[in-house]
């Protein structure tokens, strides 16, 4: 991050001050022949600027002078602008902090990222599109610092309660590991749910042996991004066609969509009845019911007409971009 990039150069200004220093006293010490006290105390008032009083200067003790002066000048100059910098640094870095911190305590029901490398980049820009608040979990000061954006990051390794915390995972809906190690995911899960138990995890896998780990530590999806590539690649030489309309299925962003899940607690009472075919989503707004969730976590493909929608269920609609607006709008959702 900046405060790194700036306290190296602190450290190295206080190098060359100290260095100057040392330079001095063995100057006058040793060139001029003046006690180790004297030597001292010509060596701070010369560098100082306040002025001195010449004590027996030989002509080689001038030109050590002389020399000493314009290296004092060029030194102090640079390392009081350095030191400037780096207070300045420490400063804005701490009213940084405690605005990010502030807009993370005024978050619910957000998502946390951990780990922004290439899946975690791309879990950002999918929420992003569909207009989720999260926060990015992020160990790697060059990461962080590569992005200009104004995302919400918390500096840190998601494994520790306090990263976890301080990102607001009380109060978060979802929580997805990315992380490169299954080891760190399942540290991460474990943790989240011990933390808050309502959440929902979501954590990559990179061997098939942790799959099952992840799930007893209470994810609630694992994903496997290796297999996920790899039967999509096959499944484009066994079925291409269907692959391909499915992959022209646009769920990138609000203003592009042509799937939708929706609650059906947003579309009606549920404390009365209704089937699918009383709600008429089809000519009200053009979009077809595809798939139904019931309670239990159930999926009903294709769902008939008369099928009984329950309380705290799902349903999946497809349609035109324009048709999933009008569904939204129409039901304020």
């Amino acid at each position: 991050m900046i405060k790194s990039f700036f306290k190296s150069k602190f450290v190295f200004a206080i190098f060359l001050l100290l260095a100057l220093l040392l330079f001095a006293i063995f100057g006058y010490k040793y060139i001029s022949g003046l006690s180790w006290i004297d030597a001292i105390y010509m060596a701070i008032i010369t560098i100082s600027f306040v002025g001195f009083e010449e004590l027996g200067m030989s002509p080689e003790s001038k030109i050590f002078v002389i020399i000493l002066v314009i290296s004092s000048a060029i030194i102090l100059g640079y390392s009081i602008k350095i030191i400037t910098e780096y207070i300045v640094s420490l400063y804005s870095e701490k009213i940084k902090d405690k605005k990010m911190q502030k807009n993370i305590d005024n978050l619910d029901n957000h998502t946390i990222v951990c780990g922004y490398g290439k899946n975690g980049s791309q879990v950002v820009k999918k929420l992003a599109a569909y207009g989720k608040s999260f926060v990015i979990i992020e160990k790697n000061d060059a990461i962080i610092t590569s992005d200009r954006s104004d995302k919400i990051f918390v500096h840190g390794d998601a494994v520790l309660d306090e990263i976890l915390l301080q990102s607001g995972v009380m109060k978060a809906s979802s929580l997805i590991c990315t992380l490169p190690t299954d080891a760190d995911n399942l540290f991460i899960v474990l943790t989240a749910k011990q933390l808050n138990p309502k959440i929902k995890i979501i954590s990559k896998a990179s061997e098939e042996t942790s799959y099952s780990k992840l799930k007893l530590a209470g994810a609630d999806n694992v994903i496997m991004p290796n297999k996920i590539g790899g039967d999509h690649m096959a499944s484009l030489v066994v079925v291409p066609g269907i692959l391909e309309f499915v992959d022209n299925l646009s769920i990138v962003g609000k203003s592009e969509i042509n799937l939708e899940e929706i609650s059906t607690d947003k579309l009606f009472d549920t404390i009365t009845k209704k089937t699918i075919k009383d709600l008429d989503l089809r000519k009200k707004t053009g979009c077809s019911i595809i798939g139904y969730k019931d309670p239990e976590g159930k999926y009903t493909i294709n769902p008939g007409a008369d099928l009984i929608i329950e309380a705290n269920s799902k349903i999946i609609v497809l349609g035109k971009s324009e048709q999933i607006q009008h569904l939204n709008s129409l039901y304020n959702i």
